[in-house]
């Protein structure tokens, strides 16, 4: 049996010179950082533009000394692509211009279309229960899931990425999504605001 080598130890690696730390790394955590950032951003191509500025980011702290190793490197790391997701809404949130006139009035063109405070609050809780849901299924039907609700992958990809039919895949998706409406119900759960 292969032990896996921590984070801290291939940290240190990549540090002393050893770039192939660095590719274990991100094939480590790659699919829960692009699946977080995916879950924010909503765009595949945004979400692959993040996730490798977030690593570019990763990469310069490293090479200049001022990572210090706590046994976090991924929260690290999600923290690091968390803040770029912010600043790419802040540079896509740009106001409209507008010319004014007589009849200008100012209400019509302002909304408000951010959850507030609490309707913010009750869509965390419902992705946090809806993820811990998805992990009580069966690792096959979770994987077709995973792919499909949170990467966004064709049931085409799917099927190339674990090896089956597309039918098997299709199949897959369908008790998932069965299983979760059984689980929900068994539970009483509510996953609407």
């Amino acid at each position: 049996m292969k032990l896996q080598i921590e984070d801290s130890e291939l940290v240190r690696d990549y540090i002393s010179g050893n770039e192939s730390a660095l590719e274990v790394l991100i094939n480590r955590h790659n699919q829960r950082i692009t699946s977080f950032i995916y879950s924010k951003v909503l765009d595949r191509d945004i979400t692959e533009d993040i996730f490798q500025d977030t690593f570019i980011k990763v990469i310069k702290t490293l090479k200049k000394g001022k990572y210090s190793e706590e046994g976090k490197f991924l929260p690290w790391v999600m923290r690091i692509s968390h803040n770029l997701i912010i600043d790419h809404f802040r540079r896509n949130k740009r106001m409209p211009m507008f010319e004014g006139s007589d009849e200008f009035n100012i209400f019509s063109v302002i909304g408000d279309d951010k959850l507030n405070a609490e309707k913010q609050l009750i869509k965390n809780q419902i992705d946090t229960d809806l993820r811990q849901l998805v992990e009580e299924l069966p690792d096959d039907q979770k994987e077709v899931l995973l792919m499909r609700i949170y990467k966004d992958m064709s049931f085409k990809e799917i099927s190339e990425n674990t090896g089956v039919s597309i039918n098997t895949a299709l199949g897959r998706m369908r008790y998932a999504l069965i299983n979760l409406r059984k689980i929900i119900d068994k539970n009483n759960i509510v996953l609407t605001n």
